[in-house]
């Protein structure tokens, strides 16, 4: 690996870190939050909280460190991966990636990203249910779809648009965010690459092939997030901290219901091979 790779490697290590830290951060001091208001009506003298003026500053504290969180991290940040997602998003503010392996052909793989249901996705509606739970009562959405249709054509039918589909390859989708964040807007692919009105965030979401060893495929997923202001860039922060756990969550599962699918495939093949 050149130089320059390994610096890019080492700044992305070391932004991820960051960005972790703020995660912890934004929970631990919610959790303060939390305890410092409830010792205000009734002091939790078992976690030495023993009187309402100590729950007050527990509470502050809380606040403190929630407030502080959204100015950790969130830098922008340019790096160069060669994939299709830098032609769309080159830079971003947030972002998170997992990979996984794959035991089928890319073919099979890429197939299976676009035909994977949200039902395949262990977790899946529970944590997007405690996300926005008024979700559930609303219109078909990519956080509320359909049981039966795959949860990328659910995408590309109410708020994302497809950015790239280089088949084998790579698919790259995106939306603008507007707040609140759950709520997204579908541009037209020139468009999303040329909004730039202050307020928003632009999102975009790849899932890449690339060929490992022995027959094997690594399948990524990489999201990213632009603010158009810094004013959005401190909203969306705190938003961002709050929900990336869950979110970490669902797309490592969304990749296994993915791996789950091709290799499932490609069993059923080999039996009708054999009889």
């Amino acid at each position: 690996m050149s130089t320059p790779e390994v610096s890019q490697a080492n700044r992305s290590s070391v932004m991820r870190a960051v960005d972790l830290l703020a995660v912890v951060v934004t929970w631990a001091g919610g959790a303060a939050l939390l305890i410092g208001l409830v010792s205000i009506v009734k002091p939790l003298s078992f976690l030495h909280i023993r009187t309402r003026a100590a729950g007050t500053a527990v509470a502050g504290a809380g606040l403190l460190a929630v407030a502080g969180a959204t100015l950790i991290g969130g830098r922008l940040t340019r790096p160069a991966t060669g994939a299709r997602l830098d032609d769309f998003l080159p830079e971003y503010h947030f972002h998170e990636v997992h990979s996984i392996r794959v035991h089928a052909p890319r073919d099979r793989v890429y197939a299976a990203i676009k035909a994977v249901t949200a039902d395949e996705i262990r977790f899946f509606r529970t944590l997007t249910w405690v996300r926005s739970p008024s979700l559930a009562r609303r219109a078909e959405s990519i956080l509320a779809p359909s049981r039966r249709t795959p949860i990328h054509e659910v995408a590309m039918r109410t708020t994302f648009v497809l950015l790239a589909d280089d088949p084998g390859r790579e698919l790259v989708t995106g939306t603008v965010l507007g707040r609140p964040w759950t709520h997204g807007r579908r541009p037209e692919p020139r468009d999303f690459i040329e909004w730039d009105r202050p307020g928003y965030c632009k999102a975009a979401m790849n899932f890449r092939l690339e060929d490992d060893a022995d027959g094997w495929v690594r399948l990524s997923t990489e999201t990213r997030v632009f603010a158009t202001s810094e004013q959005a860039r401190r909203n969306f922060a705190l938003y961002w901290r709050v929900i990336y756990p869950g979110s970490a969550l669902i797309r490592r599962e969304w990749l296994k219901a993915i791996r789950r699918r091709a290799e499932a495939a490609g069993a059923t093949a080999r039996i009708r091979l054999i009889s």
